[in-house]
C-alpha cells in the first residue's frame, strides 16, 4: 500500500513523514520548497498481536503488515500556472493509492505560513483546486487522444468519451473525481487516467500537543470536512521530540500528557480501513508474518499474496482466531480444544485469523 502526502510548504509534512518512518530522511526547514526530490519511506504497521503470537508459536521472528508512504515538496496557489515550483512533483504520486493531506493547525510565529496565516479550511481548498487543475490537465490530454480512437470505432474508447464528458464539469466545479457518480464498470475505464482527487482522501490536521486531543467535530469544524473522509490530529513536533524513545517510554509520555492512544498508528490504521485492508497471520517456528489483504477476499485469494500458485493449488485451510491460538498455547492444544476449523474455497478471511494452508500438486 501506498499513500502519498500533500499539502503546503512549512505545514509539517516532512516532519510527519520522518515521524511515520522513524528517520530523519526528510529535510525539515522553516523555510518554503526545502524539499525537491520526493522521500520515500516504509513504515511498519504495529500491532502487539505478532509479539503474542510469536512467543505462542516460538517463532524466530516477526514480520509485519507495512505501508510506503512518499513525501513530495510543497504545494502553493497557482502551482499549476508555474508558482513556486509548480506541480510537476505530483507526478510522484500519481500511482499512489491514497492521499494524506497535511494541513496546519498550530500557531507559531518562527513558522512562516506561505499565505500569511493559519487557516485550515482555506488551505485544505488550496490544495484540492491544485489537484483537481491538474487532473484536469491529464483528463483534456487523453479525451484528445481517446477521441482519435473512438471515432475509428473503438468501443471501448467510445464508452470512455462518455465518461469523460461528464467528469469533466464535475471536476470545473472544484468536485474531487472520487465524488463523481459513476458505475463500477465506469470506475475500471477511469483507471489508467491516475487521477489524483480520484483517491481516498485522509486529512492530518498538524496541530500542537494539546491540540492532540481535539474531537472529530472540532477537527471537522477546523477544516471544514464534512464529507466521509477521516480528518486525525497529529503532532509532528510531538512524534519528533519521542523519536528516539522506546515503546514503553513512548506510550508512558503520551499517557502524561493525557493522550491515550498512538497517534501515528491511528493515521496507518486509518489508512488501512481507509482503502479497505486488513489482515491475516502466518505463524510458525520459522516466522510470524502479516499479509495484507481485501477485506471480503476468499481464503485462496488470501493464499495467493503469498505466492500466486499457491492460489490456484488451493485445497483448503486450517483456520483458527488468533487470540484463541494464543490462550491455546500453540496449534496442538488448539487442535485438541476445538478451535482449528479446516476452510475450504468459500471461507472469507476475517482479519486476525491464524491460517495454514494446503495445496494440490
Amino acid at each position: 500500500m501506498k499513500v502519498g502526502i500533500v499539502g503546503l510548504p512549512n505545514v509539517g509534512k516532512s516532519t510527519l513523514f520522518n515521524a511515520l518512518t522513524k528517520s530523519y530522511a526528510a529535510e525539515a526547514a522553516n523555510f518554503p520548497f526545502c524539499t525537491i526530490e520526493p522521500n520515500v519511506g516504509v513504515v511498519n504497521v504495529h500491532d502487539d498481536r505478532l509479539e503474542k503470537l510469536r512467543v505462542t508459536v516460538n517463532g524466530s521472528k516477526i514480520v509485519p503488515a507495512n505501508v510506503e508512504f512518499v513525501d513530495i515538496a510543497g504545494l502553493v496557489e497557482w502551482a499549476s500556472k508555474g508558482e513556486g515550483l509548480g506541480n510537476k512533483f505530483l507526478s510522484h504520486i500519481r500511482q499512489v493509492d491514497a492521499i494524506l493531506q497535511v494541513v496546519r493547525g498550530f500557531d507559531d510565529s518562527n513558522v512562516h505560513h506561505v499565505n500569511g496565516s493559519v487557516n485550515a479550511k482555506r488551505d485544505i481548498e488550496v490544495i484540492n483546486a491544485e489537484l483537481i487543475i491538474a487532473d484536469l490537465d491529464s483528463l483534456e490530454r487523453r479525451m484528445g487522444e481517446n477521441d482519435k480512437k473512438a471515432r475509428s470505432g473503438d468501443k471501448d474508447a467510445k464508452a470512455r468519451a462518455e465518461i469523460y464528458v461528464r467528469l469533466k464539469p464535475h471536476l470545473e466545479s472544484g468536485a474531487l473525481a472520487i465524488d463523481f457518480e459513476r458505475t463500477p464498470e465506469e470506475t475500471e475505464l477511469l483507471k489508467d487516467l491516475f487521477l489524483l482527487t480520484n483517491k481516498p482522501f485522509i486529512y492530518a490536521v498538524n496541530v500542537d500537543e494539546s491540540g492532540v486531543l481535539k474531537s472529530e467535530s472540532e477537527l471537522r469544524a477546523m477544516t471544514g470536512i464534512t464529507a466521509d473522509a477521516p480528518v486525525l490530529p497529529i503532532s509532528a513536533k510531538l512524534e519528533m521530540e519521542m523519536l528516539e524513545f522506546s515503546e514503553a517510554d513512548r506510550k508512558e509520555y503520551l499517557e502524561s500528557l493525557g493522550i491515550t492512544f498512538n497517534p501515528t498508528d491511528a493515521v496507518i490504521k486509518t489508512c488501512y480501513d481507509l482503502l479497505g485492508l486488513q489482515y491475516y497471520f502466518t505463524a510458525g517456528e520459522i516466522e510470524v508474518r502479516a499479509w495484507t489483504i481485501k477485506k471480503g477476499w476468499t481464503a485462496p485469494e488470501a493464499a495467493g499474496v503469498i505466492h500466486t500458485d499457491f492460489q490456484k493449488k488451493f485445497i483448503k485451510a486450517d483456520v483458527v482466531k488468533w487470540n484463541d491460538l494464543v490462550e491455546s498455547g500453540g496449534w496442538s492444544a488448539a487442535r485438541e480444544k476445538g478451535k482449528v476449523r479446516m476452510e475450504g474455497k468459500e471461507y472469507v478471511v476475517l482479519d486476525g485469523d491464524v491460517m495454514l494452508f494446503k495445496f494440490g500438486g
